[in-house]
């Protein structure tokens, strides 16, 4: 295969769609590094595994030896992005968004090479446009245009408000790919509006289009809901590396091959022999483990992966409780209470429903009494589900 074609299949990778993929093979063969950006408002400070899928494809970029700029959107985040949201976004304050692009910034570097990333603010030329230029701005595209956005016409329709300066963002992010002069645009299938956008104000403003590369919104634990907090699917890249492999573990065997394919940096080649083994009989257990592994070393270490493996094997396959877990000195109540104040659960009602579900354990006991209450001076390892365990000591 020639260079431009083995680019090209780096770039497919995972991908759900290049636009236009004809005028990709073309940049690619320019005799010059293409420009990628990659822009995201620092509207939490915590990065989980699925926005890493983005992140990787970003590092691929940097490893093809093209200019790789992570934009921060501090400009557009005071605006808050209404992709995919059924009402009105509250904008965060400057002090939020600096304070979260801080962090932002930290985690995306154990993904991407510090030295071969240019850190952008989008608010170097956006603030500059004042009322006039956003006025200039704004008259790009009509309203019936805007209309056409998905997430704003099922809110038209049913109803719901539509603020003024919602149809602003996904101007603002087109203008920062005319200002970038970018070649090369990635975002999430969800941002497909928006990414478009940019093309056709670069068009407007004398420059050669954008290409688009979208990647899919990688499913959570559940393996129905796409990743995210709220849901309580997610893996955070800061997780403990236990955590992190007890939850990479609990994932179906059906999934793990979609995380193989988006989160793994492992050749394709290597992929597809693990899937003809088990095809011949190997355990799918292994193959996660390896996964689980792989990622962990990403984010901690080789060892703490090795430790994590063990403590696997201890806690699941010999039944032991963990050496490291919060110890706590909390008053006597009931044990619905406990578990809540312990943070082992996040409501007394889903302590009542894990206990008639048999997953609380004492001291490895199952509990079956929600009435229990532990006696005063007494020191006993208390077990929610498989991986939440606190030492508790009643004061």
């Amino acid at each position: 295969m020639s260079q431009v074609a083995d680019a090209l299949a780096e770039i497919q990778r995972g991908a759900d769609e290049i636009l236009v993929e004809q005028e990709l093979i073309e940049k690619l063969k320019l005799d010059r590094p293409l420009r990628i950006k990659l822009g995201a408002d620092p509207t939490a400070p915590d990065i989980h595994l699925g926005h890493t899928v983005i992140l990787n494809k970003l590092r691929q970029f940097q490893q093809l030896g093209h200019e790789v700029t992570f934009l921060i959107g501090d400009f557009t985040a005071m605006v808050g992005d209404p992709t995919g949201k059924n009402s009105t976004r509250p904008p965060l304050t400057k002090e939020q968004v600096l304070k979260n692009a801080e962090s932002y910034t930290e985690q995306v570097f154990k993904i991407l090479d510090p030295n071969k990333t240019k850190i952008a603010f989008n608010s170097t030329w956006l603030e500059q446009l004042g009322a006039a230029g956003m006025i200039k701005l704004a008259s790009n595209q009509t309203v019936a245009r805007m209309l056409e956005r998905d997430d704003f016409k099922k809110r038209y329709a049913g109803g719901q408000p539509i603020a003024i300066h919602e149809f602003l963002y996904p101007l603002l992010q087109g203008w920062d790919s005319v200002e970038m002069e970018t070649d090369v645009e990635l975002g999430g299938t969800d941002q497909k509006f928006n990414l478009l956008m940019g093309r056709e104000l670069q068009k407007a403003n004398g420059q050669k289009p954008q290409c688009v590369v979208m990647m899919p919104l990688l499913e959570g634990l559940d393996g129905v809901k796409k990743m995210s907090k709220s849901a309580n699917n997610y893996i955070g890249i800061n997780d403990a590396p236990s955590e992190m492999f007890g939850k990479i573990m609990s994932i179906s065997d059906v999934l793990m091959w979609r995380y193989y394919e988006l989160l793994s940096f492992r050749p394709l080649s290597e992929v597809e022999q693990f899937k003809a083994d088990i095809a011949e009989g190997a355990n799918p257990r292994d193959i996660k483990i390896a996964l689980a592994k792989e990622i962990i070393a990403r984010f901690h270490t080789e060892e703490d992966a090795e430790k994590a493996h063990q403590e696997f094997i201890n806690r699941f396959q010999k039944k032991a409780i963990p050496d490291e877990m919060p110890e706590l000195d909390l008053d006597a109540m009931p044990i619905p209470n406990l578990l809540k104040e312990a943070g082992l659960v996040t409501s007394t009602s889903e302590a009542n429903r894990m206990i008639k579900q048999g997953a609380v354990k004492i001291d490895s006991e199952k509990c079956a009494d929600n009435k229990y209450q532990a006696e005063v001076g007494t020191t006993k390892v208390y077990q929610v589900g498989k991986r939440k365990f606190a030492r508790i000591t009643i004061k």
